[in-house]
């Protein structure tokens, strides 16, 4: 496949519109966007669901405090996870660590198992919470042992993915070798999406502020900034 996928965060139904129409590939629907993205409400899942043709992938993160859950937090996650499977969503996008910045493999084995009960189909992207761990490489290869974890988001550990361009390709071989996408996300902008594309070989990007109006995370997405982006990925695999 040549064509590098543009995943857009939506939340809102008209994000989520304005997004499949001007191009982008998928949708990552989220609230609290200025949080870094909480889990979205089970109502406008539905609805965004079932008024798209691209996929939706769906955020499972009940605060913004850290990555650590407690057994009630988790428990309302399993739950979201449960409501959210038969709603239809393509994929949901998760992640939990322990105190000791490794990835909570316990928990993330509870979440693995309540959205495979549901639907042996659904797909689970890691988000960045991968970024805090004490070795990305080692967190790769736990995650590399289940099979319906297809995707990592990541900044490749840095605060921006910009900051990561060095470090990008080996992690990309990395996830390879264990059936896995890396998704870039967090600091792209329009202006640095195609060196950046071009030096990594990135096949999966992530954009939120930078296809917005204004570039600003609290308005609406702007289709023509959307439009530039793909325009962009396209010409890096022409």
């Amino acid at each position: 496949m040549n064509r590098i996928l543009l995943e857009v965060i939506a939340t809102t139904p008209e994000d989520a519109h304005i997004a499949e129409a001007a191009g982008a590939d998928r949708i990552e629907l989220i609230c609290a966007q200025g949080e870094g993205g909480l889990t979205p409400s089970l109502g406008m899942v539905e609805q965004i669901v079932s008024e798209l043709n691209i996929p939706v992938h769906a955020m499972i993160r009940p605060h913004s405090r850290s990555f650590r859950y407690d057994e009630a937090e988790q428990g309302s996650m399993l739950r979201d996870i449960r409501y959210f499977a038969r709603s239809g969503v393509a994929a949901l996008v998760l992640g939990v660590l322990d105190g000791n910045g490794h990835i909570d493999e316990v928990a993330l084995q509870r979440m693995l198992a309540a959205a495979s009960e549901e639907r042996d189909d659904l797909q689970i992207t890691f988000h960045r919470a991968i970024d805090e761990v004490h070795d990305l490489n080692q967190s790769i290869e736990l995650l590399g042992k289940y099979s319906t974890i297809t995707r990592i988001l990541t900044s490749g550990g840095r605060p921006s993915v910009l900051e990561a361009v060095e470090a990008f390709p080996a992690l990309i071989r990395a996830a390879e070798q264990h059936s896995l996408s890396l998704i870039a996300g967090a600091g792209l902008t329009l202006d640095t999406l195609e060196s950046f594309v071009r030096q990594t070989g990135v096949r999966e990007v992530h954009l939120g502020s930078a296809v917005r109006q204004q570039g600003n995370i609290q308005l609406p997405l702007d289709a023509e900034r959307i439009q530039q982006a793909r325009r962009i990925l396209d010409a890096c695999v022409n």
